[in-house]
């Protein structure tokens, strides 16, 4: 079936994505700042926040079991949009030649809802998106296939006819064992533009 439609994941594929930079100003050591996100501020501790965690629910248990870093800890959501840099190159470009044609273009991603609030205004590439499945609210994330079949039914295409784009390998294997199309996304973005050639959405 021919391609119809492209669906982004967002981080780390549409922008940058690192918690320690959180924490530049708090803690200037680097070594002791990578120990400090490898230990307490981790990205597993993080990924509850996708599932519907709420800040304030992740800061109070967290501080609880770390009180000695209370407030660094509470920092994590008050300077949440440090974590995010900027746009990873190249992929805003391609959105936008995609959406000079036409293409239909959606997301779904991985994001709590407190950090979808504070980081949505901020990027206005996202306006191009049709529609997005954010896995907070639906309190669902990749790679379970709930959230594919949900994005199926939102966006009102057949996986077939849908290229997912997303940089990590089990959300990649997931989509296509549904049949979704898809491309594994590795800081390539010619790669990416060379493969939307082929499919002639470019």
């Amino acid at each position: 079936m021919a391609i119809e439609a492209v669906v982004w994941d967002i981080g780390r594929v549409l922008v940058e994505f690192d918690l320690s930079r959180i924490y530049r100003d708090s803690i200037p050591d680097p070594e002791e700042r990578a120990q400090f996100v490898a230990e307490v501020v981790t990205e597993d501790w993080h990924a509850q926040h996708d599932f519907g965690i709420s800040f304030a629910d992740m800061v109070a248990a967290r501080t609880a079991a770390f009180p000695q870093h209370a407030e660094r800890i509470a920092l994590y959501a008050s300077h949440w949009l440090d974590s995010l840099p900027g746009p990873v190159a190249g992929t805003h470009e391609l959105i936008a030649r995609l959406a000079a044609r036409g293409v239909p273009q959606y997301a779904i991603t991985n994001f709590g809802v407190d950090a979808w609030e504070m980081f949505h205004p901020t990027f206005p590439i996202l306006d191009h998106m049709r529609d997005i499945v954010i896995s907070g609210v639906e309190r669902m994330v990749k790679p379970d296939a709930a959230i594919f079949d949900l994005a199926v039914q939102r966006f009102g295409r057949v996986p077939e006819t849908m290229l997912f784009i997303d940089d990590n390998a089990a959300n990649i294997a997931s989509a296509k064992a549904l049949g979704w199309q898809v491309h594994h996304f590795m800081r390539d973005p010619a790669v990416l533009e060379a493969r939307m050639q082929d499919l002639g959405l470019l």
